[in-house]
């Protein structure tokens, strides 16, 4: 994928732990804190804060410092600006004490000043680490922990061949076009949040030079693109031999559907995230997953996992308007939710609601049957 979106909710499981189960099933959580404190991968501003392998590193250090427009790293620079010799006092603190989080720092005044009411702490280690100078080097409950940028990746030190932003930019589309699988020309900036936005006419060399195969899809208007690292698996589609079986539930920001355009277009799938919508406004609930079954994208549910009770409980369960969903799908949904929910230690699923509503029997038995083959085994 290239990237792993970091958020802080965790009704159920936080973002980036949920995308790597939809895809890999039961691994141990602690794997991606481990691999972030082992240097495998590292963070940075991409699409929005991310994870990144850290191969990647250099090429997101040169497109943050001169290409990226984001809000973070502006109001890093106007730190720089303004706070300088406090930014400076920090990082002597961190050189000679060594790494800190934003929690080591009491707040002076007890009122916290912009970007959310931080203490001015929290605010320069964000900055700092916006343009580089500081690194996470691990989490502790999910907790940054700061770090001069030469101690979490020593590397940086002795590098001299620095991609230019060109080469940069080029790379990130091949590696938007690998994670999307299939895409328009106009959804591949999304993937790394890159600028400007794409045309056709902007991809004609990278087609010519055989990097990238423009293909037509039936009902699209516009060109479609394939990275030639997959041209066995296009063959296969273009066959139909190619056959979708894995079934999970997606975190509001898995990358299928950080590009709302792209998941209507290409799944029939209009998602919004409603958390940060009044709750009288929401339409579906407050912390909805996506549902894939085989491909497709057939529903939402709005969960949360209640740990301390060992229940995960799916508040409200909505499938695609005008949408009927097959025994298959029901089964296949039914042991999504089972697995998710033993991933979470909440052997108790409870149902409180479907739309439509008669779709909660038969859901209900194909969890009663699922949770029977599981004991079985």
């Amino acid at each position: 994928m290239g990237l792993l979106q970091i958020d802080t909710i965790h009704v159920v499981a936080r973002s980036p732990y949920l995308v790597l189960f939809s895809r890999l099933g039961a691994y141990p959580q602690s794997w991606l804190d481990e691999a972030l404190a082992r240097g495998e991968v590292f963070e940075t501003w991409a699409h929005e804060a991310c994870f990144a392998p850290m191969e990647d590193l250099l090429a997101h250090r040169v497109y943050n410092c001169e290409a990226r427009k984001h809000w973070g790293l502006a109001h890093a620079q106007k730190s720089h600006a303004k706070q300088r010799a406090e930014l400076d006092q920090l990082l002597l603190h961190i050189r000679d004490k060594g790494p800190v989080k934003s929690s080591d720092f009491e707040r002076a005044d007890g009122e916290g000043s912009a970007w959310w009411g931080w203490k001015d702490e929290k605010r320069w280690l964000e900055a700092l680490f916006a343009t580089g100078e500081l690194m996470v080097a691990r989490r502790e409950r999910f907790q940054r922990v700061y770090d001069l940028a030469e101690r979490v990746a020593p590397q940086l030190a002795g590098s001299s061949d620095t991609p230019a932003v060109a080469q940069v930019q080029q790379r990130f589309v091949e590696q938007s076009v690998v994670a999307l699988g299939i895409t328009q020309a106009r959804w591949i900036n999304d993937y790394y949040r890159s600028k400007p936005r794409l045309k056709d006419a902007d991809l004609d060399a990278l087609v010519e030079q055989g990097a990238l195969l423009r293909v037509h899809v039936q009902g699209w208007k516009l060109p479609a693109y394939v990275h030639s690292s997959q041209a066995t698996l296009l063959k296969k589609a273009q066959a139909n031999t190619l056959e979708a079986t894995h079934s999970a539930l997606l975190s509001p920001f898995d990358p299928i559907v950080w590009d709302r355009e792209r998941a209507l277009t290409l799944f029939d799938f209009d998602y919004r995230l409603e958390c940060y919508t009044p709750e009288a406004k929401r339409i579906h609930g407050y912390f909805v997953l996506p549902i894939l079954c085989r491909g497709k994208l057939i529903g939402r549910l709005d969960a949360k996992a209640h740990r301390a009770d060992g229940v995960f409980e799916v508040r409200a369960l909505h499938v695609q308007a005008g949408a009927a969903w097959t025994e298959q799908q029901i089964a296949d949904v039914a042991q999504a939710i089972q697995r998710c929910a033993h991933w979470h230690a909440t052997l108790n699923v409870t149902i409180k609601a479907t739309h439509p509503a008669k779709l909660a029997v038969a859901l209900r038995r194909a969890l009663r049957a699922t949770s029977q083959e599981s004991a079985l085994k």
